[in-house]
């Protein structure tokens, strides 16, 4: 499936999603979020941050191990590269987790 297919398709769904909300009266506009949907964002964010540095992280090992194996006298540089690359990804990951976990609204008390 094309890129664009997903994109379109993700952009309609997205599109019909918040007409939905804008066409709300004013009596029907609630007070207070839904916590279950609302609550699984924090770690919902956490798993897709983990995942996507674990892959990221991945595929940078993977690709510098394949080019070390083929030019075995830049080893040290490209190792050096993969450090600091490494380093900056978990930096990253770090701070998307710290966002991701204090980002949950604090909800009202029920009346």
């Amino acid at each position: 499936m094309s890129k664009f297919v997903k994109f379109g398709g993700a952009f309609a769904v997205f599109v019909l999603w918040a007409n939905e909300a804008f066409a709300q009266t004013a009596q029907n506009i609630p007070t207070q979020l839904d916590e279950t949907w609302v609550g699984l964002a924090g770690p919902l964010g956490v798993g897709l941050t983990v995942i996507g540095a674990a892959y990221g992280i991945g595929r940078l090992a993977g690709f510098a191990l394949e080019s070390m194996a083929r030019q075995p006298e830049v080893a040290g540089s490209i190792q050096a590269a993969m450090i600091i690359s490494a380093a900056l990804i978990e930096g990253f990951t770090f701070y998307a987790l710290f966002i991701c976990s204090t980002a949950i609204p604090k909800f009202p008390p029920l009346p």
